[in-house]
């Protein structure tokens, strides 16, 4: 093998070498160990509490009140809840913690499960979405 095609292969070789770790770059704009600012962004206190068959196995009726606590990281503007893909109105009030948003379930609702599904942006725009099951009596 000439000098010439031994330099052409250390050349090829680094110029790989190079290359290789640019596309394996992670495109992310947070730094690994920071925090993703929409992993603070949370929803808590669900009231009624959720349904379960083994802790909570109650029904609520049509029309109860809900509420839950949106982190003070949350944009309360774009806070939106929908119960059966229908749109329910709510109010917001802001507390020392966070937010407080209550609303009343559906009329349209009764006698199965629902999931009350929360959906909010959080900081640089991100989505956030949440949510607790019910069981709605008749």
């Amino acid at each position: 093998m000439s000098w010439k095609n031994i330099l052409r292969l250390v050349v090829a070789v680094g110029v790989y070498g190079t290359i290789g770790p640019v596309w394996a770059y992670d495109s992310s704009p947070y730094a690994p160990g920071s925090l993703d600012p929409c992993t603070q962004v949370y929803f808590s206190a669900f009231t009624p509490i959720p349904f379960s068959m083994e802790k909570n196995n109650v029904e609520v009726a049509p029309k109860s009140d809900f509420s839950f606590l949106a982190s003070k990281t949350t944009n309360w503007p774009t806070i939106t809840v929908k119960v059966k893909d229908e749109k329910v109105p709510v109010t917001v009030t802001t507390i020392t913690n966070g937010y407080l948003v209550k609303g009343k379930l559906p009329a349209t609702v009764k006698g199965s499960y629902i999931r009350v599904e929360i959906f909010a942006k959080g900081p640089n725009d991100c989505d956030k979405a949440d949510g607790w099951l019910l069981k709605v009596g008749n």
